[in-house]
């Protein structure tokens, strides 16, 4: 008998081997390698999963500033050794959706599975097929993701999956349009709108009950795109979001720089015209979270031109840098050549005007100053869209320190958009570190502190109590 089961599971293991080499061995047709390279397009992986320095196509290595540290992104290329070449399609359907690796580990929620766990098996197909055979192999380790304890627990993401992430496919709604539908499934899911848009709770889950009203993605605001006509973009026609999802740019409204320059440059630009129309119309409908419509400017309707300049004539430059107009002078030293004396941009709009534009006009400071310091990166097919950072201390031509940058934005939002708003040397040095931190992972330490501060009183009442009961009888006995 046993011989017979030797011998049985002989001829079997080749067997099961031989399938899981014929699976991993499938070859998929173009036309599903096609789909899944422009799902992987429209899912915008080129962008995190490639260092812009230099590194190679989906072989990861890009640091992501995150509230509890930098998360470097992994290598997604077919790699056997250092990528997901190895990954079954439940595997890798797992890691897309479930955010979970082979190896059983968590991902980090940098990895929008949140949003991915939308997308429909045939869709998932699609992406596995284009990985597995579209994308060519690196083999070379992507640099590991180190943060603070206890965030380097990765198992601590099992209760927050538990907690925060959904696990239905999208559905579409009978009552709305099939374009409509067809948008909410790529900005909710592929494009993952909401991953930036949406204010985060204190877990750092996405506030739904806030979706896409604006938030803090590292150094920049990725701000409220609801149907708002103050707060959001209701003031924007379908083919005004189209354009600037094309791209990049409307008029001398907006400019898309940071993550969402990425997000033009490797993905919306080349989605189809249907699919953009798609997506339009479903964010144009996505309401504030206020009950009414709010009344008064938009970000877009901020500020006029003009200019500070008659105010430090005569002066010398050092004597300028001291004063109150310092802001002015830093501009017209800087800027000017740019955005013109006055802030009125170029006339063909490839420099913007600084008047009427949703940076300096918005109900924060962060975009201006993350522009000064980090400066503007974007190619689409109308050409690449360029602005040196004045904030890199090392390769800018000309490195601003905190208190010129707050100078330069101050004298920027003073003359040309929100007026009300003031930026201080330290506001500038909270966005040249990455962004505002979160005090999460020094609540989780306060928590884990406490549990076992709590833990060893509970050990000691029960080490207590037991050695009061042995010695109650002996005590009796003796007495």
């Amino acid at each position: 008998m046993i011989m017979k089961t030797v011998t049985t599971l002989a001829l079997a293991l080749p067997l099961a081997f031989a399938a899981l080499s014929s699976a991993s061995a499938q070859e998929f047709s173009k036309e599903l390698i096609d789909k899944g390279h422009y799902l992987a397009t429209a899912s915008d992986c080129m962008a995190c999963h490639t260092n812009h320095e230099g590194g190679k196509p989906m072989a990861g290595g890009l640091p992501l500033a995150s509230p509890v540290g930098t998360i470097m992104s992994t290598n997604i290329t077919p790699s056997k050794q250092f990528g997901i070449g190895n990954y079954s399609e439940a595997q890798f359907s797992d890691a897309v959706r479930r955010g979970v690796r082979a190896d059983g580990a968590n991902l980090y929620p940098a990895m929008p599975y949140v949003s991915y766990s939308a997308m429909t098996d045939e869709d998932i197909h699609a992406l596995y097929a284009y990985f597995m055979q579209g994308v060519a192999p690196v083999d070379e380790k992507a640099p590991e993701t180190s943060l603070p304890f206890p965030m380097n627990i990765r198992a601590s993401m099992m209760g927050w999956n538990l907690l925060f992430r959904p696990n239905a496919v999208h559905a579409d709604d009978p009552n709305q349009s099939a374009e409509w539908n067809r948008g909410k499934y790529l900005a909710e899911g592929a494009a993952h709108c909401s991953t930036c848009h949406t204010p985060r709770g204190p877990l750092m889950q996405e506030d739904k009950s806030l979706n896409l009203t604006g938030a803090q993605v590292g150094p920049w605001y990725a701000p409220n795109i609801t149907n708002d006509k103050v707060h959001g973009i209701g003031s924007w026609s379908q083919e005004d979001l189209v354009t600037y999802l094309k791209t990049g740019r409307l008029d001398t409204r907006a400019q898309a720089a940071g993550s969402m320059a990425e997000a033009i440059s490797y993905s919306f630009q080349h989605l189809t015209d249907t699919d953009l129309n798609a997506i339009a119309t479903y964010i144009r409908s996505v309401p504030s979270a206020d009950a009414g419509q709010a009344s008064g400017p938009s970000r877009f309707d901020q500020g006029k031109a003009g200019n500070d300049l008659s105010a430090f004539r005569g002066e010398s430059f050092a004597e300028g840098m001291k004063g109150a107009d310092a802001g002015a002078q830093i501009f017209t030293a800087n800027c000017a050549s740019c955005h013109g004396y006055n802030g009125q941009g170029t006339a063909d709009g490839y420099y913007p005007s600084l008047f009427h534009n949703a940076a300096t006009g918005a109900s924060n400071p962060t975009n201006v100053v993350a522009a000064i310091l980090n400066g503007v990166d974007r190619d689409t097919e109308k050409g690449h869209v360029f602005m040196p950072p004045f904030g890199d201390q090392t390769n800018a031509t000309v490195s601003l320190s905190n208190s010129e940058v707050a100078s330069l934005a101050n004298y920027l939002m003073k003359d040309y958009g929100n007026a009300g708003l003031t930026v201080t040397p330290d506001d500038v040095q909270v966005i040249r570190n990455g962004g505002p931190a979160s005090n999460l992972v020094m609540l989780a330490r306060i928590g884990i502190a406490a549990g076992a501060a709590g833990a060893v009183v509970v050990l000691a009442i029960i080490v207590w109590l037991w050695r009061r009961r042995r010695s109650g009888p002996a005590e009796a006995a003796t007495a």
